[in-house]
């Protein structure tokens, strides 16, 4: 997320540069989001953004943070997503939501349709391309996405085909948990798709996801995997914790303070604010920014942000990996420490107090 002065081909590249830096200090995935209308998260498309990394970057997976599924038909989706995943040779994970922003719906028309059914639909779609051959012939009942190559089915030409993924079955498919207890979470767990829970829930409400994600997996007969939980959380590391304090929650020009106050007056706007409620009764006077910043930013020295990291784990539960929240580059250096300091110090003793071996 960056502020609305900023050059859109500076932040582009400053996108890029961080996950190539991602790559360089060996973290493990890289997750970028898309929006078709919004200023401050400009990526309008994960996908074609990803596919200009592949042969900048040597190991770390390319992740769609999400690929919102009502804004296209599915035929796009699972043809683009099987490319990507040829050209990225495997390196390459699907991550998938609805997408919820009102003025991405606005510009689409789709304003006030059902979205949730729109999603479902969408990816049962997909998942048949990329299970079924040629004609295929997809005519799910209730879903109006109706996909055939029949009457053009010409297959010593090779015409009629799609292509299916380089992973096989299919490639990993992540959904983002945004809300306390969600129901959504069960319904991946009943698909095997892996729940990502969102960086801006209180940890308390974080805690609430896995049970319902075991629950889905138990409905379908296959033991839940905690590897397979990503939780998201905003980090900040720095060499001392004045300076850590300082750019992570204090200074008004904080990338952090800049991010969450736009969270918050977007939330509100839309009444999904209630994710920054330590009680879902708590008046809405109560949430500041400054409180926000408290409640999510773990930052400070390496040794600080280790014990907040396991202090965070006490409150969650055991989980599979730490996914961090990017910001916008105020102070380039700072920035590019923190992610050094977390892969070459925090998370070499976080996992060595949790006897975890990557």
């Amino acid at each position: 997320m960056h502020p609305l002065e900023r050059n859109y081909t500076q932040t582009l590249k400053e996108d890029r540069e961080a996950i190539i830096l991602c790559d360089e200090l060996g973290y493990h995935d890289a997750f970028v989001g898309e929006h078709l209308s919004d200023q401050a998260e400009s990526i309008t498309n994960s996908m074609l953004f990803l596919a200009t990394l592949i042969h900048a970057t040597k190991n770390i997976k390319l992740a769609t943070g999400t690929t919102n599924l009502t804004h296209t038909h599915p035929v796009l989706v699972a043809v683009h997503a099987a490319m990507l995943d040829h050209l990225a040779e495997g390196r390459f994970i699907l991550g998938i939501s609805p997408g919820v922003l009102k003025s991405d719906q606005e510009v689409l028309g789709i304003l006030g349709s059902d979205l949730n059914k729109k999603f479902a639909d969408s990816i049962n779609v997909i998942l048949e391309i990329w299970k079924r051959n040629p004609p295929y012939d997809i005519n799910l009942p209730g879903n109006p996405f109706i996909v055939t190559t029949e009457q053009s089915y010409w297959p010593e030409k090779g015409l009629g085909v799609m292509p299916k993924p380089y992973q096989v079955p299919r490639p990993e498919i992540v959904g983002t948990v945004v809300a306390p207890y969600s129901k959504g979470v069960i319904e991946m767990g009943k698909r095997d798709f892996h729940p990502l829970s969102a960086n801006f829930l209180l940890p308390k409400w974080v805690a609430t996801h896995w049970n319902n994600y075991q629950q889905g997996c138990e409905a379908v007969g296959h033991d839940a995997d905690i590897s397979h939980w990503r939780i998201a959380r905003t980090v900040f590391v720095a060499e001392d914790d004045n300076t850590a304090l300082r750019y992570g929650k204090t200074d008004p020009q904080s990338p952090f303070h800049f991010y969450y106050e736009q969270m918050l007056t977007k939330l509100k706007r839309s009444g999904r604010h209630v994710v920054f409620k330590h009680d879902r009764n708590e008046p809405d006077e109560k949430i500041t920014t400054e409180r926000i910043l408290d409640d999510l930013v773990i930052c400070g020295s390496v040794n600080k942000v280790v014990d907040e990291i396991l202090s965070f784990r006490e409150t969650v539960g055991d989980f599979g990996e730490l996914v961090i929240a990017g910001m916008d580059w105020v102070d380039e250096e700072l920035t590019k420490n923190s992610m050094r300091l977390m892969a070459e110090q925090v998370m070499p003793r976080v996992n060595a107090a949790l006897k975890w071996t990557p």
